[in-house]
């Protein structure tokens, strides 16, 4: 098996918040961005023994880098936390795969050496910052843009419709996955599979202590009943394949969240007695169609099995992020894999996706689920705004 080359990175622990409604009145809407950050970073510390003077960098990710998520939340959070200011921070934007992109930065710079001890992290509050507040219309991206691209790129909504077409995704079928979701996730939730990882968060008084997207009662006839999201006449003309599935109850939550996680080096383990969960095996990162924008899991996942050498039958499980249903399925679809074998604790069509926070969910499940089955190896791939992917493939420490 080859993938990852140079010292090994290990996954040391993985912590997040609750996930709360991203609207006014949810659950984490008064809490802010930095200090929910900041909250984890120091479970990461206090429950690892780790002086934080040893953290050589703080990486996190953040897509909507504005308002209270601007100037660099990862070192705002380093400092919210009262680490010492020699550890540096800096936060990148990958759209919804940032924290996931945080983790392989993280494992390369350990790969090569320069760093042993990292602190990724990653958050996203939509109640208090919306999408697309930090983002550009074709006119604004320059005329070498708009001449490549000359009707635009598309919303999210409308890949997802494009890729139910492509792959003959009807209605049905993306309900009764999403309503699914559901269940996994409240199942997981009962049985407190996720005890460790979910770090109960205080806000104004209260204590936060579960995910708030989570409907037990959803199902598919209930999903039957939505009306469809992204229906447009113009866009029925530019395409025509499209029938008009996708609606809110099939589609990822918006949310609020924050997610924080230790990679590091065998040396730095062994010098301050911290036990691995995982090994960093296999990165990918791959561009795809801009206008399909979320197909990129496909090639992503490709290309890391190709590196580590593994195939999908080897995997126990791959978290694929639930950003609309149509992605998931059709990836089960493209690589025939079992669907217990995909998501099996519930995604983000259930828990909710804070765009940049949500690698860190599909970690801490990954890194839950194999400790729980005893199984070896996991995959996670996340579709990205602009078509783009990454996919991650770890092996479990036993």
């Amino acid at each position: 098996m080859t993938g990852l080359t140079g010292r090994p990175a290990y996954v040391v622990d993985v912590v997040r918040t609750p996930f709360g409604k991203g609207r006014p009145g949810g659950a984490l809407a008064d809490a802010h961005p930095v200090d929910l950050l900041a909250t984890l970073l120091n479970q990461l510390s206090t429950r690892n023994g780790l002086d934080p003077t040893l953290v050589d960098d703080h990486i996190a990710g953040c897509v909507q880098q504005v308002g209270e998520q601007a100037g660099n939340v990862a070192r705002h959070a380093v400092l919210a936390a009262g680490w010492p200011a020699t550890v540096p921070g800096v936060t990148l934007d990958r759209k919804c795969g940032s924290f996931q992109q945080a983790l392989h930065f993280a494992a390369q710079a350990i790969a090569s050496g320069s760093m042993d001890i990292i602190a990724v992290g990653g958050v996203e509050m939509m109640s208090r910052i919306p999408m697309r507040l930090n983002r550009l219309d074709r006119d604004e991206l320059g005329p070498m843009f708009a001449k490549n691209f000359p009707d635009g790129l598309v919303r999210q909504g409308i890949s997802a419709e494009l890729i139910a077409a492509r792959w003959n995704l009807d209605r049905q079928r993306l309900d009764a996955y999403s309503a699914r979701s559901h269940q996994r996730a409240a199942r997981t939730r009962d049985q407190g599979l996720l005890a460790d990882t979910v770090i109960p968060i205080d806000v104004s008084g209260q204590q936060v202590t579960t995910d708030e997207g989570i409907r037990d009662t959803t199902t598919p006839d209930v999903l039957a009943g939505l009306k469809v999201s992204f229906e447009n006449p113009e866009l029925s003309e530019r395409f025509p394949e499209i029938g008009w599935v996708v609606t809110a109850g099939n589609s990822s939550q918006i949310t609020d969240g924050a997610a924080a996680a230790l990679v590091m080096s065998e040396e730095a383990m062994q010098r301050i007695g911290a036990k691995p969960r995982a090994r960093v095996i296999g990165m990918s990162a791959v561009g795809d169609d801009p206008i399909m924008m979320l197909t990129g899991v496909i090639p992503a996942t490709r290309k890391v099995l190709d590196q580590t050498g593994l195939s999908l039958a080897d995997i126990d499980v791959s978290e694929v992020n639930e950003a609309f249903a149509p992605v998931v399925l059709a990836w089960r679809d493209e690589f025939d894999v079992d669907e217990t074998r995909i998501n099996p604790w519930g995604g983000a069509i259930a828990v909710g996706h804070p765009a940049g926070a949500s690698g860190g969910r599909l970690l801490g499940n990954l890194l839950g689920y194999l400790d729980h089955t005893g199984g070896r190896y996991g995959l996670l791939t996340m579709c990205e705004s602009g078509g783009m992917a990454n996919a991650t493939v770890l092996e479990r420490v036993t």
